[in-house]
Order: structure tokens, then C-alpha cells, then sequence
């Protein structure tokens, strides 16, 4: 599908403000002091306070060391680090101190660069403030003279931001897979999308996030895909976790971001997503007094 290479939206001039004000209280960072923590001298995580000094009350896997959270010496190698963690989260989550249980195993490292030092069960990433990867999909339609955006609505049994909307796809990425196969994967769970169809999406650059959340800091990269679909395509979700799709014209998209009541709220890591779009799309006017800010907020992320 062929995408469009410039739109331009009127955007009713109450929007762009309240779109402002709510991404920088949504995306806020961090106003607390955190404990970090480090692992062969490298920072691999961050945790509020009381978190540290929990994690720390498990002395056979780890301690602090002054202002610092660390493993314990017996815990030397990528094994004994990742039991460890195993054994520390499922303690965590039986107190429900974590979201519900996944099952599933992220990297632990100080950046992409670094090499994994271990790995952590997903429910327990935000407690430990780790950094996590995802990959988000914005589903794009070329109709007459304009474009729209396709939305999802999570479910209400999902463990964070039950029930709010979504970009049509979006997953984190587990330890031992790649952006590709997660984005294939997740394509076709959420919204029905074909393998041969999704490999079509184009890489559009990462956003980054670090804020503190209910369960703990989100501090996370996000993999920016576009993905023009055919007109006729209706999303059909697979494995549970969306529960509507919607197709939502451009030019009322703004006002979707910017508004924070009622039940059609887009999540905070779907909002930056779709902001970003809007801005390559050139939807938003460059001289619009907040355009700088609007552009500073995903640029930074970048």
C-alpha cells in the first residue's frame, strides 16, 4: 500500500494545548530519588526506595551496598543471577507486590550494547525498573484524500491499562527474540495480520520512556513501525487481549491524544506512538506555536 506522503490536519486550537499538558504529566519523569541497580558496575535497573530495601531483604540473592542494590557474591554468573531473580520475583508476586504472572523471561542489561547479564520475568521488570524493548505498530489506511488509523481496545483483563486503547499492535520483546519475530507474532495475535503482510511494515525509529508507574519505573524503548493496510482489511483479534478495533480518521486523531477521560483514553506509550506519526506525516502545522515541544517530545525520544 502506497502511503501518503504529507497530510495536513485543521486541528480545532484548544487541542494541541490540552495534547501537551496531558503527555507531560503522562510521560513525566521520575520525580523521587531511585536506588539503582548495578550489576559488574553497570546500572541495569532502577527501583523506588521501599522496592530496594525489599529486594535487599532477600540476602541469598541480593544486598546494598551503601545507595546501591547489587547481587549477593554468590551470585556470579548468568545462571545464578537469573535463578536468583526467579526465585526473588515469584516471592514478590505472592505478596502482590507484582501485575499478573507472564510467564515469560526479559533481558537484563545496561543497554543494547551491554551484554545480558541475566533474565527476569516480565511481571517483575517495572518493580526492578528494568530496560525493556517493544515493538508498536501504527496501522495506517489510505482512504479518499486522507488517511486513517486503526485503534484497539485492550482488554479489561489485561494486567496494565485494562480496557484503554491501543495502537492496533504492540508487544514487548522477550529474551531470545528479535524485533521482526516479535512484530510477525504479535500482528497476528492482536489484529489477524498475515506474516507476509506484516514483514511489510517499515521501521520508523524508537521512542524512549522512563516514568514511575504503579508497579514500579517503566523505562523502555519502543520500536516504531508504519504499516499501510488495504482498505478493506478488518482486524480480528486471536489470543483475547483486544477486545475492538476502530477505525479512526486522522483528523480526529489529536483529539483522541489529548483527551484523559471517558472511556476512550489512549494509553500513554500509544499516544507518543501515534503523536510521532502525525508529526512524520506532517500532519501537525510546523508553525503552530506548539509544534517545538510536540516534535522536542518525540524527538528526545529518539
Amino acid at each position: 500500500m502506497r502511503a501518503i506522503a504529507t497530510i495536513h490536519l485543521v486541528i480545532e486550537e484548544r487541542i494541541l494545548p490540552a495534547l501537551c499538558a496531558r503527555l507531560a504529566a503522562a510521560l513525566a519523569p521520575p520525580g523521587v530519588a531511585l536506588v539503582p541497580f548495578d550489576v559488574d558496575g553497570m546500572r541495569v535497573g532502577e527501583l523506588t526506595v521501599e522496592r530496594a530495601h525489599r529486594a535487599a531483604a532477600f540476602r541469598d540473592g541480593l544486598a546494598l551496598d551503601g545507595d546501591r542494590l547489587g547481587f549477593a557474591d554468590a551470585c556470579a554468573t548468568f545462571e545464578a543471577r537469573s535463578s536468583a531473580l526467579a526465585r526473588i520475583a515469584r516471592a514478590l508476586a505472592a505478596e502482590g507486590a507484582l501485575t499478573a504472572w507472564r510467564d515469560e523471561r526479559y533481558d537484563v542489561r545496561a543497554s543494547d550494547a551491554h551484554p545480558v547479564v541475566c533474565v527476569l520475568e516480565r511481571a517483575a521488570a517495572r518493580y526492578f525498573g528494568i530496560r525493556t524493548r517493544a515493538v508498536h505498530v501504527n496501522g495506517l489506511v489510505e482512504t479518499a484524500g486522507d488517511a486513517a488509523m486503526w485503534i484497539a481496545r485492550r482488554s479489561p483483563s489485561k494486567a496494565i491499562d485494562a480496557g484503554l486503547l491501543d495502537n492496533l499492535v504492540g508487544g514487548g520483546i522477550a529474551s531470545g527474540t528479535g524485533i521482526v519475530e516479535t512484530l510477525v507474532k504479535e500482528a497476528w495475535e492482536e489484529a489477524g495480520i498475515d506474516a507476509s503482510v506484516a514483514r511489510t511494515a517499515r521501521a520508523a525509529g524508537a521512542l524512549h520512556i522512563r516514568r514511575l508507574q504503579p508497579d514500579g519505573l517503566q523505562h523502555e524503548t519502543i520500536l516504531v513501525h508504519d504499516l499501510w493496510l488495504p482498505r478493506d482489511f478488518v482486524p480480528a483479534n486471536r489470543d483475547g487481549e483486544a477486545v475492538e478495533h476502530r477505525l479512526w480518521p486522522l483528523p480526529a486523531l489529536p483529539a483522541l491524544l489529548a483527551n484523559d477521560t471517558g472511556a476512550d483514553v489512549l494509553t500513554a506509550d500509544a499516544s507518543l506512538v501515534a503523536l510521532d506519526a502525525l508529526i512524520r506525516l506532517g500532519a501537525i502545522d510546523a508553525d503552530d506555536p506548539f509544534y517545538p515541544w510536540l516534535a522536542a517530545l518525540c524527538g528526545a525520544g529518539r
